[in-house]
């Protein structure tokens, strides 16, 4: 008898899990227009990069000494102005971009 149960749960669990499944197909959102900052690190040490627009700062990424690096500003709608900032990371100098217009890639370069 309790081999017919087993069974019969068995088959009740198989019937369950081989059953069709509803399926929600959905489009992408609309891409956003990507915005970057080029960065060109020519000092001898990091910088830290951070962008701010009537607010705190929004620090972006580290960029290391010697290298020029794409950086995406995600934060900030296209078409905005906004001040970048670069911080060695001794913070012992800062540079400063103000009333930079987002769009497409703008080139910050150091120093």
């Amino acid at each position: 008898m309790n081999v017919r149960v087993l069974v019969s749960v068995g088959l009740a669990f198989a019937l369950t899990a081989c059953a069709p499944r509803q399926v929600e197909v959905r489009t992408a959102p609309a891409q956003q227009t990507q915005v970057s900052v080029q960065v060109t690190n020519n000092l001898s040490q990091a910088v830290n990069v951070y962008a701010s627009s009537n607010g705190p700062d929004t620090f972006l990424r580290q960029v290391a000494a010697n290298t020029s690096v794409s950086v995406p500003v995600q934060s900030f709608a296209p078409g905005s102005s906004v001040t970048l900032k670069a911080v060695t990371v001794d913070g012992v100098h800062t540079y400063t971009r103000n009333n930079v217009t987002l769009s497409g890639t703008y080139t910050f370069t150091l120093p």
